[in-house]
């Protein structure tokens, strides 16, 4: 049975949902990497997202502006919950089906 998206851990056993030991810094750069700026900025529109964004100007503004920081927070959360969700799902099918990963 599925885990309720709030109650989601991470690989090291703490809820996504509560941000244990994770810093804005790291948040943007998961957003990033994950989406670009280009979807950032049409997910989440701020304006360091869409006009020459960099890691630095979007974490200075971030920390500057608690509205902006709790969308982006959120959708680290959002992002998070369905990727290990969504590896679980991959693992339980594998498990399940162990011919179909790399059997004769």
């Amino acid at each position: 049975m599925p885990a309720h998206p709030d109650e989601v851990r991470d690989e090291h056993g703490y809820l996504i949902r509560e941000l244990h030991g994770v810093k804005l810094a790291e948040i943007l750069n998961y957003l990033v990497q994950h989406y670009g700026w280009q979807e950032l900025d049409r997910l989440i529109r701020i304006n360091c997202f869409a006009n020459n964004p960099t890691i630095k100007s979007s974490l200075n503004f971030l920390r500057r502006m608690p509205w902006a920081r709790e969308k982006v927070e959120q959708l680290y959360i959002d992002t998070r919950t369905d990727e290990v969700l969504r590896q679980r799902r991959e693992d339980a099918k594998k498990a399940a089906d162990p011919d179909g990963a790399g059997g004769e």
